[in-house]
């Protein structure tokens, strides 16, 4: 695809554009920068698909192609309204500034984002592109995520605010510009990605998002509360939003709303079916402000994507990863059937539940000792809902770098006993352990048969490797200079339990608990 493309004289004679900035935020309702800039003159709806972005290595085509059908759905949104998405292929700040050099632009108007270090970077670069040009950047909240924050006190509050605001409606009109804007969305070859086979992915698209959420609220959430920990019914019984909410298909004020909308539905009602809604929903709720938590750690520290939080465990971990162990891992290859089992599944699907993302995540830090980085940048990859500012506190947490969280290591076959006794889960994704008995399916190397087995014996010995890491961490955690610094971190970016839901524990259970540990995902 070659580079941007403009019309040859200006969209509007002697009119400068209001150039609406399409990121992570592709929709119309619920669109702030949209709205509020169809107020101040002519708009032109972008979208700048940056190779740059997509070369970093936690970008993969499964993500773009799950972009590239919200984009073709924003652009028919779009049209509707009489402008129609003009997409452009190279660096924002160059686009930009041709189009104030040829066009004019009044102003730049988007959403705030709180990505990887390349977007952080990217962001830097526009606003002093931006106060040189003396074009207004105007900025809006897409989430709860409160840019150059002091202190999480109040923080539960504000998120509650915020998501109880006007969900707005898109601008009536656009009037639409003059000459031939470019809009055709690059293939991923385009963009210099390699092909990435992901047959179960979710489509994108702002239809799927709404029908994702209805479907949800109605029939597969009753017993989400019960059913999200298992990946035997996960995928059905979570909402399955995490990547429109990514992708900004749907916004999170919507969702926010409409689970309580249903919440209030239910009011009066004493049945058990009304009293296990109301259970899962409140499940949900908690999810939704512990979304943005987790966001507001990478907004307020932008670091923990590359570096410790706390840098005590600097240099505990080798720093480049066994590639043995780091391939057979990524395969579903290490003689674990649980966990070869959920990561073939995350192959295929490019969604897996927030249990098994902690286990995928606990098992290579601990058991096979790789730094998380380059861990952490393989799920990335795989995760077609891949929000970083969620990620990477997440892969810190499950690696022991944090600080303030519980050692959390994982047992493999445990794991598998508990959210798949029967073994359906496994032999569903690891075909060659069909014969294997049930009595078996966990540790098929002490089947009497395993030797006629196609599948690895285990990459390393579940106790001794637990009992390794252990022994590692705890010795790092050891004295005064350990707890000054978790302090520091805790009082930073601890949350503050009285404004954020709970997720049903006892309030007794929740005050014992560490910041984290209750702390599930599954939106």
């Amino acid at each position: 695809m070659a580079g941007p493309t403009f019309p040859s004289s200006r969209a509007t004679p002697g009119v400068p554009l209001h150039v609406v900035w399409f990121k992570r935020d592709l929709r119309v309702a619920d669109h702030r920068p949209l709205s509020l800039a169809a107020k101040h003159g002519p708009v032109l709806p972008l979208y700048i698909a940056e190779p740059g972005f997509w070369a970093e290595p936690d970008a993969s085509a499964r993500q773009w192609a799950f972009a590239a059908e919200s984009l073709a759905e924003l652009r028919s949104a779009l049209a509707a309204l009489g402008q129609p998405l003009c997409v452009m292929m190279g660096e924002a700040v160059s686009i930009f500034r041709q189009l104030n050099v040829r066009h004019g632009i009044a102003a730049l108007w988007s959403h705030e984002e709180t990505g990887n270090g390349w977007t952080y970077a990217r962001d830097r670069a526009v606003a002093a592109w931006a106060r040189e040009a003396g074009v207004p950047w105007h900025e809006a909240r897409q989430f709860g995520v409160i840019r150059r924050l002091r202190s999480r006190d109040g923080w539960a509050d504000a998120w509650d605010r915020d998501m109880a605001e006007r969900v707005m409606p898109p601008p009536e009109a656009l009037p639409p510009l003059a000459g031939d804007w470019p809009a055709r969305i690059p293939t991923p070859a385009e963009l210099g990605l390699a092909p990435d086979p992901c047959p179960g992915r979710q489509r994108g698209g702002r239809a799927a998002a709404v029908s994702a959420l209805e479907s949800f609220l109605t029939r597969r959430g009753r017993d989400y509360r019960f059913e999200m920990s298992s990946p035997l019914t996960a995928f059905r019984a979570c909402s399955r939003l995490s990547p429109h909410l990514t992708w900004g298909t749907i916004s999170m004020r919507e969702v926010a709303q409409a689970a309580a909308a249903r919440m209030r539905m239910l009011k009066g009602r004493e049945d058990a079916d009304a009293a296990r809604w109301r259970a899962s929903l409140v499940s949900f709720t908690g999810r939704q402000h512990w979304h943005c938590h987790f966001m507001q750690k990478l907004e307020d520290e932008p670091r923990l994507e590359f570096e410790n939080l706390h840098r005590a465990y600097d240099g505990l971990r080798p720093a480049v990863a066994d590639p043995q162990r780091l391939s057979a891992w990524e395969r579903g290859e290490t003689g674990y059937p649980f966990i070869d089992a959920c990561m073939r599944a995350l192959n295929k699907q490019g969604w897996i539940n927030f249990r098994i993302r902690a286990m995928l995540m606990s098992f290579p830090s601990y058991h096979l000792w790789l730094p998380w980085r380059e861990t952490g940048l393989s799920l990335a990859r795989k995760f077609v809902d891949y929000e970083p500012g969620i990620h990477w506190p997440q892969v810190q947490m499950q690696s022991g770098t944090t600080g303030i969280n519980t050692m959390r290591i994982y047992n493999p076959v445990k794991q598998g006993l508990d959210q798949d006794p029967s073994g359906h889960f496994v032999r569903t994704h690891l075909p060659e352990l069909e014969s294997v008995p049930d009595a078996f399916i966990h540790e098929p190397w002490r089947w009497p048969g395993a030797g006629s087995l196609a599948y690895p014996p285990p990459i390393v010995e579940n106790a001794e490797a637990a009992r390794a890491a252990r022994e590692a961490l705890h010795a790092v955690r050891k004295g005064a200079a350990h707890r000054a610094g978790a302090q520091v971190i805790a009082d930073k970016h601890g949350s503050r339990r009285a404004g954020i839901p709970m997720t049903g524990r006892k309030k007794q259970q929740a005050r014992k608990a560490d910041d984290g540990k209750q702390m599930v995902l599954d939106l």
